[in-house]
């Protein structure tokens, strides 16, 4: 079916080609034509001014002569001084000197001039320079004017298809993230019970607390991904606070030579309008993502600037780096460099970052072998 459906847009594609490609062709055609049409027309009213100069019967050249009333044409003399015109706006030309010399120069590039000549020693002759009709312009730019309707028509097509696409997305995202959420809601319920017992059953108090610390985590889990396809709610929190805590929960999980070093200028708090936990989630992605490309060492950096009018947030690392070919593509749900993994953390990301924060988040910089930075920028 899939199939199937892309040789029908391929077969319309081609199809839309074929009618404007004919379109264009038979365009210059009917162009050409006209052309030499107006172009007869011209001659015979040039032999119909010669026929009034220089004949006593007056009847047909001025028949002639007075049936042109579409094509513009300008009558100079052998030095093409100006002597006279027609079919061309006498107000603009008595109020503009320049008017009918600008026409001139237009209508010597456009076609070559017809002449009248009374003497050759001395040279003495009429030369008639012209234009083309409204109609003749009208054929030529019509092919013009049909390209651009055939592309803002594609246009407009494609990005309702991005937006439907886009859309169904969004709803599937929403619908796996709470469906996550209410599967995990029971089990983790139930955890909660089992350490309750383990604390009243004299069990060793170090092992309970750490099995509490992963049930909260998966609480956590559970809480993020519920977040998810609703409206968070936004608070005044210390992103400082909130990335520490992020760095605290990363470092004892990365190996020993792993170094973390945060950079705050000027001041200990720095605060932003975010939603805590899904910010934390987007923190949390990030350092992973340095701990995979570092191989468990390097370095990780994580720089706090407050501007004027936002905050952005740096997290760099010494790891592999992303190649040129993939930065486009690093946010892309299913996008992964990795031989595990699904590749939706970057794209959760974006999400959380642009969609529920009205921030931003991309690739600052990257090169392979020496590390990559992202950057989130908040708006204050």
């Amino acid at each position: 079916m899939i199939r199937s459906l892309y040789n029908w847009r391929s077969v319309l594609a081609l199809l839309a080609i074929i009618i404007v490609s004919g379109t264009i062709f038979y365009s210059q055609y009917l162009a050409k034509k006209i052309a030499e049409e107006e172009r007869q027309k011209v001659e015979q009213w040039v032999a119909a001014s010669k026929a009034i100069i220089t004949s006593t019967d007056l009847t047909l050249p001025n028949l002639i002569h007075n049936e042109q009333q579409s094509i513009p044409i300008i009558e100079t003399n052998e030095k093409d001084s100006i002597m006279g015109y027609i079919n061309l706006d006498s107000a603009r030309a008595a109020g503009d000197p320049d008017f009918l010399y600008k026409k001139l120069k237009k209508f010597r590039s456009e076609n070559s001039p017809l002449e009248i000549r009374f003497s050759d020693k001395p040279y003495i002759a009429n030369r008639y320079y012209y234009g083309h009709t409204v109609l003749l312009d009208e054929v030529r730019y019509y092919p013009l004017i049909q390209l651009c309707i055939v592309a803002l028509f594609i246009f407009f097509a494609l990005y309702s298809v991005t937006v439907r696409n886009k859309a169904t997305q969004n709803q599937l995202w929403a619908g796996m993230a709470k469906e996550t959420a209410h599967q995990l809601g029971t089990p983790v319920s139930s955890l909660e019970g089992w350490v309750e017992m383990l604390k009243e059953s004299n069990t060793d108090p170090g092992t309970v607390q750490e099995i509490k610390k992963d049930v909260d985590r998966l609480k956590l889990v559970s809480d993020r991904f519920g977040k998810i396809g609703s409206t968070p709610r936004l608070e005044e929190l210390d992103l400082v606070q909130q990335i520490r805590s992020m760095v605290d929960y990363i470092r004892k999980r990365a190996a020993g030579k792993v170094q973390f070093t945060m950079q705050v200028k000027d001041q200990e708090k720095v605060f932003a309008h975010i939603s805590g936990p899904l910010f934390d989630w987007v923190i949390e992605n990030l350092l992973k993502n340095a701990l995979d490309a570092m191989d468990g060492k390097g370095e990780i950096t994580i720089a706090i600037r407050q501007l004027e009018k936002e905050v952005q947030v740096d997290i760099s690392d010494t790891g592999k780096g992303i190649a040129a070919k993939h930065l486009q593509k690093v946010f892309k749900p299913g996008f992964t460099t990795k031989k595990r993994g699904w590749g939706l953390g970057l794209s959760l990301s974006k999400r959380i970052i642009e969609q529920y924060h009205k921030g931003e988040i991309f690739v600052r910089q990257s090169e392979p072998g020496k590390g990559t930075t992202f950057r989130i920028v908040l708006k204050k």
